[in-house]
């Protein structure tokens, strides 16, 4: 069987340097606010090119914990409107929610699955305060288009970043200095998930969040840290939300290598856009040009077949092991079936029905990848 993502494999890969780590931070007796969480977030920030990382315990937590600080900072208020891609993990949708505001759900376009822009811009009402794009399966959104959009409205842009760490925009944007920016700079503030399946894998949950405003870096360390920036003293109703001394330690050590890996990744995605028999078999993909470059890491490789159900299927009887981000969209699901349950999202349920996730982990040898192409043309 060839694993979807084989995460014993990738974390044997940083050996013996991760078990030495790890066992040094063990016998040290400091396991939270450490040297190593310093370092990383320091390491983190300067990667993404922005002046702040306040670490945390998840990349929901980091998303909410954003949305909270501009709540204590006066810029949201309780219902405030924020636009979010319809088609997303709902741990988006959640972390708008948790602070007390409402989420508008924005239809993508089919072909990249991230936001539509002319789509998210008639959502817009007196109350929108935020445009969430989310860079779906590692392709940074339209953050040009996202940019022109909320600096005629007067919006923040705050990114969901969890699935596109290492993701660079070449084009530039008006008063972020370089033309070549990675995901997490190119807003107001980001949020990423260090999930072990991420391009960037803790060894278990953590999260981040990355800005250059200082005061919501501030502001949300001291809520993830029960409110409180001097012990025992609590300026706010805050939670718990820490990044913990091993988890740091693993992710900067992961660090050093993430653009090898989203390199690789990158290689796999081209051979399988190149070699795939995407007209005789139906699919289609986010891919639809020659060249594929870095404004794509690739944390997930989509294709599309109204027969998705039954690729899986045969797949799964070569030895090929699949999976399907995501099969229920957040409006469909239980949990928020009465706030959007009579909505209709074409766009959005179709991408639920026809995804599926082909394996794409930068371990993946060039044989592995041949026989999953061979595998996938010669279904029928």
């Amino acid at each position: 069987m060839i694993k979807y993502l084989d995460l014993q494999k990738i974390n044997a890969s940083f050996e013996p340097e991760l078990s030495d780590a790890l066992l040094r931070v063990c016998h040290s007796g400091w396991y939270l606010y450490g040297e190593a969480t310093a370092r990383f977030e320091q390491e983190f920030a300067a990667y993404c090119d922005t002046v702040h990382c306040v670490s945390t315990g998840n990349g929901l937590d980091a998303l909410t914990l954003i949305f909270l600080a501009y709540r204590e900072l006066g810029v949201m208020d309780a219902g405030d409107e924020i636009i979010v891609p319809a088609n997303t993990y709902i741990a988006t949708v959640l972390s708008i929610l948790r602070a007390g505001l409402k989420p508008v759900l924005c239809e993508p376009a089919f072909e990249t699955c991230n936001m539509d822009i002319t789509y998210a811009e008639s959502l817009i009402t007196p109350r929108t305060r935020a445009i969430l794009p989310v860079h779906l399966y590692g392709r940074l959104a339209d953050m040009q288009g996202i940019y022109d959009l909320a600096t005629r409205y007067g919006l923040k842009i705050i990114e969901d970043a969890a699935q596109a760490h290492g993701a660079i925009w070449n084009k530039g944007l008006p008063g972020k200095g370089s033309p070549a920016l990675r995901a997490g700079s190119l807003s107001d503030a980001a949020a990423f998930s260090f999930y072990p399946a991420k391009n960037l894998g803790a060894l278990g949950d953590g999260g981040a969040i990355t800005t250059h405003d200082a005061e919501l870096a501030t502001t949300a360390r001291s809520i993830a840290n029960y409110g409180s920036t001097e012990k025992y003293v609590h300026l706010y109703q805050g939670i718990n939300s820490r990044l913990d001394e091993l988890q740091a330690t693993v992710l900067s050590i992961k660090l050093s290598r993430l653009d090898k890996d989203n390199a690789r990744r990158r290689e796999i995605a081209q051979s399988y856009k190149e070699n795939i028999d995407w007209q005789r078999l139906g699919l289609q993909s986010t891919v639809h040009t020659d060249h594929i470059n870095e404004a794509n890491v690739f944390h997930i490789f989509p294709v599309f077949s109204p027969r998705r159900n039954e690729l899986q299927r045969y797949l799964t009887q070569c030895g090929i092991s699949t999976q399907i981000h995501y099969p229920i969209p957040p409006h469909r699901q239980e949990a928020l079936k009465k706030e959007y349950g009579m909505q209709q999202l074409p766009i959005t349920e179709r991408i639920h029905n026809e995804e599926l996730s082909l394996p794409i982990s930068p371990l993946l040898t060039n044989e592995e990848t041949e026989h999953i192409i061979n595998r996938i043309n010669a279904f029928i």
